[in-house]
């Protein structure tokens, strides 16, 4: 196995740190600012009786979510990479981090809202002030949730290595991931919820849960998918791995 030196490693470590960040922060200043439609089909008799009611207008369904769900996967992902390849401490770094820069990202845009406006210069004011509303109460809400979500995921990752010593990469990537991101989006779409931070559309808690069983669902497809990009990444990594604890297997 060669041994690669720090300056790499540390740049590894600093690439996935850099699209974690850059995925949080992006899904929280886009947010619910607009909601997106993914896949939309007729769904066939013999599913009818599968499929919740509330998750269909008769036989279509639709998965709608907020945009800022999309690039919330990643960050799960990144996380998985960098407690495989790092070890926990750095994971859970990483995570801290992210929502020190949340409160940062906040901090940035409510003093640039507070400052007064120059007239005849600003170009799209009621533009950024739309953003800033929704913003703020995206990222409070995000800033609990991802904080309890990530931590969870990086635990359970690890709960998971240690009792199959080090095996089934897939296990753990996804048992960590599928559970955080239940708690992540019950949450946070819950917070919103509560604030009147969605559209005139999701206004019973009917409505939330359609939103809600839609965003994990996409969250869940995503996880799935995932473990193959984590099996590649490790793959091919392996050499940068400098987590303390040791295993024979991690097939």
């Amino acid at each position: 196995m060669r041994t690669p030196d720090l300056h790499t490693r540390d740049f590894l470590l600093l690439i996935l740190s850099g699209i974690f960040l850059t995925a949080l922060v992006m899904g929280n200043i886009v947010g619910t600012t607009k909601f997106v439609t993914l896949v939309r089909f007729t769904l066939p008799d013999w599913a009818l009786g599968w499929v919740p009611e509330m998750v269909r207008n008769g036989s279509i369904y639709a998965m709608t979510v907020p945009a800022g769900v999309i690039a919330y996967p990643v960050t799960f992902l990144a996380t998985d990479l960098i407690s495989e390849l790092f070890g926990r401490k750095k994971a859970q770094m990483v995570v801290w981090v992210g929502f020190w820069m949340n409160l940062f990202m906040l901090l940035v845009m409510s003093v640039n809202h507070w400052l007064p406006n120059a007239a005849g210069v600003s170009g799209g004011e009621s533009l950024f002030d739309g953003v800033y509303r929704f913003m703020v109460g995206n990222t409070l809400a995000s800033m609990f949730a991802y904080l309890t979500a990530q931590s969870i995921d990086v635990r359970l990752f690890h709960f998971w290595k240690q009792r199959t010593k080090g095996r089934h990469l897939w296990l753990r990537n996804n048992a960590s991931t599928m559970a955080s991101q239940l708690v992540d989006t019950v949450a946070i779409l819950g917070i919103l919820y509560l604030a009147g931070n969605f559209g005139e559309s999701v206004t019973t808690v009917s409505a939330l849960i359609v939103l809600i069983v839609n965003a994990y669902l996409f969250k869940l497809v995503a996880a799935l998918l995932d473990t193959p990009l984590l099996y590649l990444g490790v793959k091919h990594l392996r050499h940068f791995e400098e987590d303390p604890i040791v295993y024979k297997s991690d097939t």
